[in-house]
């Protein structure tokens, strides 16, 4: 059976520990791992903008010493809607080994996923971001020396892929998860996927919460986290008013000082100084935001390997 990565509310705890591990050790050993998939070709199917995710699996699959081929979806039969999801993956997987597609439609993705011979991987679509919560907590391990015990306190717009994903990473890592937004169901997470996350966090002893207060979310917190106001799907038009709406979730100094004083700062990136985050936070010496970015690298590499069975 094709093993995927399409949300991380498929993968169980030890399959989110193992990947973790192996991102761990690829880092640390990079010459240990060139020549892994030597002879395999990897496709990068792209609807949605990228810097981080098209860069670190077309330099991770280099490394890795395989083949990587970006495809714009938008010049394809597929994005002009001359041929069907079904048919589009098959072919692709009579040519390739794996395929990273970023996508605007999460059940787009899980319908290529039915019909795919070879791994499917989400580089994000408008549900989940499994690659990128696996990095952040490849890099909490580092930044911390562990995950479980920990308390994650996420702010801002949490009715989003990176709230979605940061609440079964957590809860499969042992980890406590705050989320702090607005009081407004456009503003927080969805219903199933919290009431799952905590499910999987009873069976840990920990706690996924969300509150509505900024000052409570981040009690104690050793990592605080924040995500873009305005993603690539948010209309110009509703700047203002999202900016008056979220103004008190944004990760501040004053913020910071309710958490633990060791607590990181973290960002998925692309991140605008003064809205989602100040500056001073951002820029300060308690960010990790680009050795999370950089270990976006290291992460798609292992998530490679693992699906390829090297």
């Amino acid at each position: 059976m094709v093993q995927h990565l399409i949300t991380l509310a498929d993968w169980n705890t030890q399959q989110v520990l193992n990947v973790i591990a192996k991102a761990q050790d690829v880092k640390a050993n990079p010459q240990k791992y060139s020549s892994s998939l030597q002879g395999k070709s990897l496709i990068m199917l792209f609807e949605k903008p990228s810097l981080r995710t098209h860069l670190s699996f077309d330099i991770g699959m280099y490394q890795l010493g395989g083949h990587s081929i970006y495809y714009n979806a938008s010049n394809s039969p597929l994005g002009k809607g001359k041929e069907s999801l079904s048919d589009t993956i098959r072919v692709m997987g009579r040519y390739a080994d794996i395929l990273m597609a970023r996508m605007f439609s999460h059940q787009h993705l899980c319908e290529m996923a039915k019909h795919s011979t070879i791994p499917i991987i989400n580089g994000l679509t408008n549900f989940s971001h499994p690659c990128q919560i696996l990095g952040d907590l490849l890099t909490i391990k580092e930044k911390k020396g562990k995950l479980e015990g920990l308390k994650l306190a996420y702010f801002g717009d949490s009715n989003n892929n990176v709230t979605h994903s940061l609440l079964y990473g957590c809860a499969h890592a042992g980890m406590h998860i705050a989320v702090g937004c607005p009081r407004d169901e456009n503003f927080c997470p969805n219903v199933g996927v919290f009431n799952h996350a905590v499910s999987i966090a009873n069976g840990k002893g920990t706690k996924v919460t969300l509150h509505h207060n900024a000052q409570e979310a981040v009690k104690d917190a050793d990592v605080v986290y924040t995500d873009s106001w305005m993603s690539y799907h948010v209309p110009p038009e509703e700047e203002k008013k999202r900016i008056d709406t979220l103004k008190p979730f944004q990760v501040n100094s004053q913020l910071m000082k309710h958490a633990k004083p060791d607590a990181i700062f973290m960002n998925c990136l692309p991140a605008m100084r003064e809205y989602e985050q100040t500056a001073e936070v951002l820029d300060g010496p308690q960010s990790v935001v680009f050795d999370e970015a950089e270990n976006r690298l290291h992460i798609q590499k292992a998530i490679m390997l693992t699906l390829l069975g090297k």
